[in-house]
């Protein structure tokens, strides 16, 4: 599906979204002020991924050894490491950006085009990034919690950012975008987004146990985490926020400054 053809379709979606789950919430919250547009949308992502995605992500997991399913993993991100070390250099984080090239060239190498995380196994740690984290750095307010057809959590920003991944993932190679061979290009589009999904099996499933509510959980955990990867710490690797940050404001992400020492009494 191409861009044009799904902002089309996910326009469609949105609206039919829109009118089955417009109603507001009595006590909003601040961040997610169009809760029942959201909510609807992701009433529908739910049902898709309940119905498509997930059985096709479980029937993959079990079909395919756990060592083939790594190894495809593991050469997705490394591909993705190059547009993930564009985006550091332009924010101006070089020794993320060191960090990440070295990755990627240390994983293609010595870890057999990427099939082995063999970086990870030596300390390099990966840095998740894209073009929304970019527009965060540079001083663009996340606006208004949003959720999208098939994509789920964004917000007004991260949304804006899909169209710099999808265009810079084109021009670093790092997307099945940038092959020309129409069928293999599909193929790789359709085995990328399977393993996205059975990589997030555990996670979903965790969540589905213990969430009173599923929709403010991803909610809070999403906003939690981009805020963590505009300041740059190391909570945006994971995928459960930590509730003790505030995750208010992204623009407020100044390093703390060291505490005043106290007065020396007088005698």
């Amino acid at each position: 599906m191409t861009m044009p053809t799904y902002a089309r379709f996910a326009s469609a979606l949105a609206v039919c979204a829109l009118t089955a789950g417009c109603a507001a919430p009595g006590n909003p919250d601040p961040r997610d002020p169009w809760e029942g547009f959201n909510r609807g949308v992701y009433k529908f992502n739910d049902t898709v991924d309940r119905a498509l995605f997930k059985p096709v992500a479980q029937a993959y997991t079990y079909v395919t050894p756990e060592p083939v399913r790594s190894c495809v993993h593991n050469m997705f991100s490394n591909v993705g490491d190059l547009w993930s070390a564009t985006n550091s250099f332009l924010q101006g984080r070089g020794h993320d950006f060191v960090n990440t090239l070295g990755r990627f060239l240390f994983n293609t190498t010595m870890g057999i085009g990427g099939c082995f995380d063999v970086a990870s196994a030596n300390g390099a740690r990966k840095i998740p990034n894209d073009f929304g984290t970019t527009l965060g750095v540079w001083g663009f307010g996340q606006g208004p919690y949003l959720v999208l057809p098939f994509f789920g959590s964004s917000s007004v920003r991260d949304g804006a950012g899909l169209i710099g991944d999808w265009q810079g993932g084109i021009y670093t190679y790092s997307s099945p975008g940038s092959i020309d061979n129409v069928p293999i290009r599909n193929s790789l589009w359709g085995l990328d987004l399977v393993d996205t999904r059975a990589s997030l099996l555990d996670t979903t499933d965790m969540v589905d146990r213990v969430a009173l509510d599923p929709y403010s959980f991803i909610r809070d955990a999403y906003l939690q985490r981009r805020a963590a990867m505009v300041r740059g710490s190391a909570e945006g690797e994971g995928n459960l926020p930590d509730y003790d940050i505030d995750d208010d404001d992204d623009a407020a992400a100044a390093p703390a400054q060291p505490a005043a020492p106290a007065p020396t009494p007088t005698q």
